[in-house]
């Protein structure tokens, strides 16, 4: 049971049809990664990335955690982000929550362990300030509107965030998108928050809210 067995066959299996695919695979993916895309998204084993989106490993730079939250005092979700913009130079910053989160429901039923529950904290306070529209839809679609303002208010942190602006400040290419994901359907929705530059950035995200 130590070994998980099934899981480097299934790694020896995904190796040789890779190669199989392209001889040259590895060889180049050791050589660099040139990702454009950097995704903050949740640590829901049913939202994978790469996979979603039809893209291979080198492709995409990833951060996930607990409910895709962009969280000013967390160390590691701003190295990721400084990593991929600074050093990397991807052109794009998905911000990509998913419907049915059990992140954003433990926040509304505040009930989560109390690690999550610090955790979950901003997201909860989201919550309270959207409870009269949020309460006034039945489940799951109160969850879903609390999903979709999440994603947003987590991108606006991303465009708010000091990386960002020295990137757009030194007329670096880079765009903020804020997606939600589908579980029952396996798609993806653009919530109409991309940012593209500072000066557009409360214009979106005004909008957005109302």
């Amino acid at each position: 049971m130590r070994l998980l067995k099934e899981l480097f066959d299934n790694n020896q299996q995904w190796a040789s049809n890779a190669v199989a695919r392209d001889p040259q695979f590895f060889e180049r993916l050791a050589r660099q990664q040139a990702p454009q895309f950097l995704w903050i998204g949740c640590s829901d084993s049913r939202v994978p990335a790469n996979e979603i989106t039809g893209l291979l490993p080198g492709e995409m730079f990833v951060h996930r955690n607990i409910a895709n939250l962009v969280k000013r005092d967390d160390c590691n979700c701003h190295a990721v982000m400084q990593y991929a913009i600074d050093v990397l130079k991807v052109a794009h910053v998905l911000v990509v929550g998913h419907y049915g989160c059990g992140g954003v429901a433990a926040a509304m039923e505040y009930n989560a362990p109390q690690i999550v529950a610090e955790w979950l904290a901003p997201l909860r306070e989201i919550y309270v300030r959207n409870r009269d529209r949020v309460d006034a839809l039945p489940h799951p679609k109160n969850c879903d509107l609390l999903c979709e303002l999440n994603v947003i208010s987590q991108a606006r942190s991303v465009c708010e965030s000091p990386l960002v602006r020295n990137a757009w400040a030194r007329g670096q290419e880079l765009a903020v998108h804020g997606w939600i994901y589908s579980i029952q359907d396996g798609l993806l929705r653009d919530l109409d928050v991309t940012v593209a530059g500072a000066r557009e950035s409360d214009e979106v995200f005004e909008r957005a809210r109302a």
